[in-house]
């Protein structure tokens, strides 16, 4: 895989910005707040970090990435188009009838999608399962998990928690979107989740922190993850809507497509950049 500058993957993850926004507005609905803001952690995953080969999808031993917090899909499609799993003129079907790329991905439907998601809180399950089955396997692939703070509200989540610290899932790593939103506003008023740092420690886990928004810090946590002789919790905290001024922070953007107006503005915004 080739060795990407870090501007060079700046430059990426604009990139997936930008289809995000074409991808969402095109099709008139979906949620684009978080999955720009998860554009950068997904660049290094694909450009940098995963051992994976889009030419080989079902390469029994690539690094497993499993999206939990399944609305975000725009940026897992984005990223895999950029990378090469399928041509990025299929992004135009976004969430259309029978489309492949549907408003929460579908295991099966495309290259590069390993988990069906809809509902919050269960994708760290999916991800323990499959850690623990490589190590049953003697296989040396690792998992990485993608959930959002909103959803340790679910009860499943800390089941799965438990489990890996039980197992000693070191193949295991967790990267957390913390962007202090979920759909009906800011999760310190909906449920505070306190300390996750601590209650991630106090189950067993190596817990690590990254600004989800700074390429250099977002490669190096990840690279010492890697390495870990626990299962291991990323804390990144990132700014949902990232990039398009009139998005960030505001929870409106969690689930509202923008429409034509608002793509052509936020995609002015984004291009500066490029």
């Amino acid at each position: 895989m080739k060795d990407y500058s870090l501007v060079e993957l700046k430059n990426i993850a604009n990139l997936i910005r930008q289809d995000i926004i074409r991808m969402t507005a095109h099709a008139g609905s979906g949620h684009p707040g978080g999955s720009l803001g998860m554009a950068d952690i997904f660049t290094a995953l694909y450009f940098k970090i995963l051992k994976h080969n889009h030419e080989l999808p079902h390469w029994t031993e690539r690094d497993r990435v499993i999206l939990s917090n399944g609305h975000i899909c725009p940026v897992l499609y984005a990223t895999l188009a950029e990378r090469g799993y399928f041509s990025l003129h299929l992004l135009k079907k976004f969430r259309q009838i029978n489309s492949p790329l549907q408003g929460h991905p579908h295991q099966h439907s495309l290259a590069g999608i390993e988990n069906s998601s809809g509902p919050l809180g269960q994708g760290l399950s999916i991800a323990c399962g499959l850690a623990l089955g490589a190590k049953l396997n003697k296989q040396n692939y690792q998992v990485f998990a993608l959930t959002s703070d909103g959803e340790h509200n679910e009860g499943q989540t800390w089941e799965a928690i438990m489990l890996a610290n039980k197992y000693k899932l070191n193949n295991l790593i967790n990267i957390v979107d913390v962007n202090g939103i979920q759909i009906d506003g800011y999760t310190k008023n909906i449920m505070p989740l306190g300390d996750l740092k601590a209650k991630y420690q106090s189950f067993g886990w190596q817990v690590l922190t990254c600004d989800g928004h700074n390429m250099k810090d977002i490669i190096n946590t990840l690279t010492k993850a890697k390495t870990s002789n626990k299962p291991v919790a990323i804390l990144a905290k990132t700014i949902l809507g990232k990039g398009v001024s009139f998005m960030e922070n505001n929870f409106d953007w969690h689930g509202k497509a923008p429409n034509q107006q608002e793509a052509e503005k936020a995609l002015i915004e984004l291009k500066k950049y490029v």
